[in-house]
């Protein structure tokens, strides 16, 4: 029986990645903002055949809840893996008009995930086992025009992890950069469609094998790998917004 711990366990991959796992009879311990919205979560999983779920309201702005969900990883008898799947659409526009609504989403998308990959570090440097995966994003492959403030976020989470890994591996510890290409969630629902967009049920599934496999980084769907690898060598007038479109040079 594997013990999963999602964080931002209510987003739309992280609900479809903890079905597979719990049509497997995994336990839980599911952390997102919204306590409703896990308890649903919970329910809905132990019907699917998960075997234990425990829920934990998490802002992870509130950092003196960090603590307290290392102690709910010991409640439930230790963790095989932690995915880290929380995020919030940052749209540069109205930071561009208002600067101060920037360091909250950077809080978000950036230090208090870091804040919680360190604390996680050290539960399973201990442990002497287990895979930490955290979801970032192609976006942070290449600034572009319409998203270059959530691109420099997971960029640097990206980065991050890159060290992370070679710090844990002496300890038996895996660390899975998980970079999802465009998906339609809610968090791309005021974004135009095209034929690029997975349904998040196909990426939960590519994030499963990530995860089993120990991947240093995994692309979903794994096409992205090759579109980010052209964008990279763009010149930066050509380069494509989010929606598709090419910018003014």
């Amino acid at each position: 029986m594997e013990k999963i711990l999602i964080i931002g366990a209510t987003s739309a991959m992280a609900r479809e990645t903890a079905r597979l796992y719990a049509r497997e009879g995994a336990a839980f311990l599911l952390a997102a903002r919204d306590p409703k919205k896990l308890s649903a979560l919970a329910a809905e999983l132990r019907k699917l055949g998960a075997t234990k779920t425990v829920c934990f309201p998490l802002d992870v702005n509130r950092r003196q809840r960090h603590s307290l969900l290392l102690q709910k990883i010991k409640a439930l008898g230790g963790a095989d893996v932690a995915l880290i799947a929380h995020a919030t659409p940052v749209f540069p526009g109205p930071i561009e008009k208002n600067p101060d609504l920037l360091p909250p989403e950077v809080e978000t998308n950036f230090t208090g995930t870091l804040l919680l990959l360190l604390r996680l570090a050290a539960w399973f440097e201990q442990q002497g086992r287990g895979t930490i995966a955290v979801l970032t994003s192609v976006a942070g492959d290449r600034g572009r025009r319409d998203q270059y403030v959530y691109a420099a976020c997971k960029a640097g989470v990206t980065v991050f992890l890159q060290g992370l890994r070679q710090r844990l591996r002496p300890a038996g510890v895996a660390v899975v950069t998980i970079k999802p290409g465009l998906t339609d969630t809610p968090l791309t629902a005021a974004l135009p469609k095209n034929p690029l967009y997975a349904r998040p049920a196909a990426v939960a599934r590519g994030i499963r094998r990530a995860i089993r496999a120990k991947a240093v980084e995994a692309y979903v769907p794994w096409f992205w790998r090759y579109i980010m690898w052209g964008i990279t060598f763009l010149p930066e007038s050509w380069l494509p917004s989010a929606s598709g479109k090419r910018h003014a040079a």
